[in-house]
C-alpha cells in the first residue's frame, strides 16, 4: 500500500473514532392534539431526556399521524413502535385483564387512582404487560363526569328512562342496569345527538365535554370531584425490549424523566376536572356533586351488572378484580 494511500486510510480510520456516536431516538406516538395534558407528559418526557445529554432523542407523533388511535398497542408489542400514551383499555380485546382500568366504580377520587397504580393489582397488569414485551413509565388516571338535558344525574336512580352515551362497555352494562337506554357512538358525536334529541345525557371526559363543548347543549353538569364514576388509565408505556437495550445512563435518564412526568400528569389531571367545572358554571349549567353515598350506590349496581360481566370473561378475573376492590 503507498504512503498516500495508508495516510488517508489512517485519517478516516481515527476521524471514525474521534466522531460522537449518533443519539439514538426513540419513536413515540399519540392520538392528542399538542394542547392535550396527555402530549405535553410526552413532551416533558422527552424534553428532559434531551436535558440529560445521554445520546437519546424521543420523536412525538401527535395527532394519529403514525397509528390510528386504536392500533398503537399491537405494533408497540412488536418493536415497530417505541413508545406510547393510550387508553390501556383499548387493547381489552387482545388482553381482556385491560379492562378493569375502565370499569365503574373501581376509582373513587385521582388520589385513589394514584394508589391504585402502585398496587399489587396494577403489578398484576404490568406482568400481563410484559407478556406483551411492554412495560409502564407513567402512571395516569383521567377522570370524566355525566352531563344531562333533562334531571341532574348523581346516582343511578337519575338515569332510568334516560337515553345516554357512555364512555365504555362496562359502563353501558351498568347504566342499562339502572334503566337507562343505551346510544353508543364516538365523543365526536355527542353533540349533534344531543341537539337533536337523539341523546338525553352523556357520560364522558371532562376534556371531551370541554373540547366538544357539550356545555352549549347541556343543562347539568356533574364534574369530577371528590367523587367521580368515571376514571379512565391513560399511561405512557414503551416497548420493554427497546429499553433494556438502551444504556443504564439512558435508561436512568428515561426513568427520572417518566417519574417528573407523573407528578405532573397527577396534579394536571385534578385541574382539568377543575377547568370542566369553570367552563360549564360559565355558561350557565347547573352544576351537581356526586356523594360518597351516589358513588357507593353506582358500585352496588356494578356489582350486580360490568362486575360479573368481566369476570366470565377472564380466568382470574375475580382475583383481579378483588385486587382492585381492596385498594383504600
Amino acid at each position: 500500500m503507498s504512503f498516500f494511500k495508508s495516510s488517508v486510510a489512517g485519517a478516516v480510520l481515527l476521524g471514525a473514532l474521534a466522531a460522537p456516536a449518533m443519539a439514538e431516538t426513540l419513536k413515540l406516538s399519540h392520538q392528542w392534539s399538542e394542547g392535550d395534558v396527555r402530549h405535553q407528559v410526552a413532551q416533558m418526557v422527552a424534553d428532559e431526556v434531551a436535558a440529560a445529554d445521554v445520546d437519546l432523542k424521543i420523536q412525538i407523533f401527535p395527532n394519529q399521524t403514525l397509528f390510528k388511535a386504536r392500533e398503537q398497542y399491537t405494533p408497540l408489542s412488536r418493536g415497530q413502535l417505541d413508545m406510547t400514551v393510550l387508553p390501556l383499555s383499548y387493547a381489552g380485546g387482545q388482553q381482556p385483564a385491560y379492562n378493569l382500568t375502565l370499569m365503574p366504580g373501581l376509582v373513587k377520587n385521582h388520589d385513589h387512582g394514584a394508589r391504585l397504580s402502585k398496587s399489587p393489582f396494577m403489578e398484576e397488569i404490568e406482568t400481563v404487560m410484559a407478556g406483551d414485551d411492554v412495560i409502564t413509565l407513567v402512571h395516569g388516571y383521567l377522570a370524566g363526569g355525566f352531563g344531562s338535558n333533562k334531571a341532574c344525574i348523581t346516582g343511578p336512580d337519575d338515569v332510568a328512562g334516560v337515553s345516554i352515551r357512555a364512555a365504555g362497555k362496562s359502563f353501558e352494562q351498568m347504566l342499562a342496569g339502572a334503566g337507562a337506554s343505551i346510544s353508543s357512538m364516538a365523543s365526536s358525536e355527542i353533540y349533534t345527538a344531543l341537539q337533536t334529541g337523539v341523546l338525553d345525557a352523556a357520560n364522558t371526559s371532562s376534556e371531551s365535554f370541554v373540547s366538544y363543548r357539550l356545555y352549549e347543549q347541556l343543562k347539568c353538569y356533574t364534574p369530577a370531584g371528590d367523587y367521580a364514576l368515571w376514571f379512565m388509565y391513560q399511561p405512557m408505556i414503551m416497548n420493554k425490549t427497546t429499553f433494556e437495550g438502551l444504556t443504564e445512563e439512558q435508561q436512568a435518564a428515561l426513568m427520572a424523566a417518566s417519574e417528573k412526568a407523573e407528578a405532573f400528569y397527577l396534579e394536571e389531571a385534578k385541574k382539568g376536572d377543575q377547568v370542566a367545572a369553570k367552563a360549564f358554571s360559565d355558561a350557565g349549567v347547573e352544576l351537581a356533586e356526586m356523594s360518597e353515598e351516589d358513588f357507593n350506590a353506582w358500585r352496588e349496581l356494578a356489582k350486580t351488572t360490568s362486575y360479573p360481566a368481566f369476570v366470565e370473561e377472564l380466568a382470574d378475573g375475580q382475583k383481579l378484580l378483588d385486587m382492585a376492590l381492596s385498594v383504600e
